[in-house]
């Protein structure tokens, strides 16, 4: 196939994928998955699993658990969502989206075994295999297709009835826990982390991020019933020490079985370090069931290659534009805290869209706090997304929750918000000034194919 056949291809697939049903929507079900597994020949049963669940930092741990994987010699799959540019960035090979002749190719092969399930649930009653179930039955046949040797798999939502649990993670991982997706999963960190604890299967290890009480007591409660070994961050494992470096910052951790000193990391912030924890003490629990030493240089250069698009990520300079796609007030505070220690900016000019579904008050009010005078303009927009909530009603929340009215801008299209924003942020002439874009995942994608991110300029 030539590139542009290719693309379209790809595009084709990804408007089918979306006929089915809207990228929030998720059936709590399993059995439709594991009955497209069975036709399939039980790809998720073809390579050792990774599974990561949790509210914050599940992609930037996954990230790093494959770039560890990768400078161990090992041929990974990573199955992230969502996507910042294209479809086919959920499903990585070695680090890189899959090729898209592959994406077709398989997508092609398993489309009328696809097509039995939907059949068998219409007749049952019941929707069809949604836009996120079929990506990830999709990932799980590419990846034994290829065949990698390790996958790294992120839930969509949850865990318990999530698609991605039709795999059997030998590793669970559980990233920070905080109250996100309240109306699915529940009122509580306790509630939720009962949904994510659905990934530990039995005999597996449990990897988890530091976790409000609640939470930590639900987790070891899940582990201790499914016979699976348990580590928590804190207590055997954490960051010993960081300082920050040029491009990121410098991390000293204490893993499982080792300590190990000056690792530079390329992400910023005390919750990317965090993750790193979470991650180093996975592959530790991966390689040796947490017991036995991993190569220094090796976890350097594992660390030393992670990157995490679209999180604290600078696109431009002159005046600097960071976009993050913190979509949570807990996320908006950790983003918040590492961009004050990362960046001095003289003026800082934030530009945040956010979606339906989310605590829009709250992230204003995590804003709002978190930067006080040093973020005396905000610009209310919104993406492209029906769920985004109208920037007019952004600014009203605003008002309502102490920012200057005269210091709020409305623009309803994001390529005016930016002109206003650098507009702004230049307005010292002291070239100190920044932009922050955030609020949302498809804000921030937006942001970076405007300011062209090499490579991206595809919406699919």
């Amino acid at each position: 196939m030539n590139p542009e056949h290719d693309a379209f291809s790809v595009e084709s697939v990804y408007a089918e994928l979306l006929g089915r049903a809207p990228e929030n929507k998720m059936e709590p079900r399993l059995a439709p998955l594991f009955r497209a597994m069975d036709i399939l020949g039980e790809p998720n049963k073809a390579y050792p699993i990774i599974h990561i669940t949790g509210t914050n930092g599940k992609t930037s741990t996954a990230r790093m658990i494959e770039s560890g994987l990768m400078a161990h010699g090992l041929r990974t799959g990573r199955y992230t969502s969502p996507h910042l540019t294209r479809v086919t960035e959920r499903i990585s090979i070695d680090g890189a989206p899959v090729p898209d002749e592959t994406f077709v190719r398989i997508w092609d092969e398993i489309h009328p075994y696809l097509q039995i399930v939907d059949a068998e649930l219409v007749a049952a009653g019941e929707p069809r295999l949604t836009y996120f179930e079929c990506l990830t039955i999709l990932g799980f046949a590419i990846f034994a297709d290829q065949p990698v040797d390790v996958a790294v798999i992120e839930v969509g939502l949850g865990g318990i009835t999530d698609a991605t649990n039709v795999g059997d993670g030998q590793v669970a991982v559980v990233t920070p826990i905080s109250l996100d997706h309240t109306e699915l999963l529940g009122d509580t960190t306790g509630d939720i982390a009962r949904e994510k604890s659905g990934i530990i299967k039995e005999g597996a290890f449990l990897v988890s991020a530091a976790q409000p009480t609640d939470a930590a007591q639900v987790l070891l409660e899940a582990a201790r019933e499914k016979n699976a070994e348990f580590r928590f961050e804190g207590i055997e494992f954490g960051v010993e020490s960081r300082s920050v470096a040029v491009g990121g910052q410098l991390i000293t951790l204490q893993g499982l079985a080792a300590r190990y000193p000056d690792i530079l990391l390329p992400l910023h912030g005390a919750h990317q370090a965090e993750n790193a924890a979470v991650a180093l003490a996975a592959l530790e629990a991966f390689f040796g069931g947490g017991a036995r030493e991993l190569d220094l240089d090796l976890v350097r250069e594992g660390f030393g290659n992670a990157s995490s698009p679209g999180r604290l990520e600078v696109v431009r300079t002159s005046p600097t534009i960071v976009v993050d796609a913190a979509h949570n007030p807990a996320g908006i505070k950790a983003s918040a805290e590492a961009l004050q220690e990362a960046f001095s900016f003289s003026k800082l000019v934030v530009i945040l869209g956010v979606l339906q579904e989310k605590d829009a008050e709250e992230i204003l009010r995590q804003l709002r706090e978190a930067y006080g005078d040093e973020a005396d303009e905000i610009c209310l927009t919104q993406s492209n997304s029906p769920r985004a909530i109208p920037a007019a009603e952004l600014a009203e929340l605003a008002a309502d929750l102490g920012w200057d009215e005269a210091n709020i801008h409305i623009a309803e299209k994001l390529d005016d918000a930016i002109e206003w924003a650098v507009e702004r942020a230049d307005s010292n002439n002291d070239l100190a000034g920044g932009v922050l874009v955030t609020g949302s995942i498809t804000l921030v994608a937006e942001a970076r194919m405007l300011l062209g991110r090499p490579g991206e300029k595809e919406t699919f």
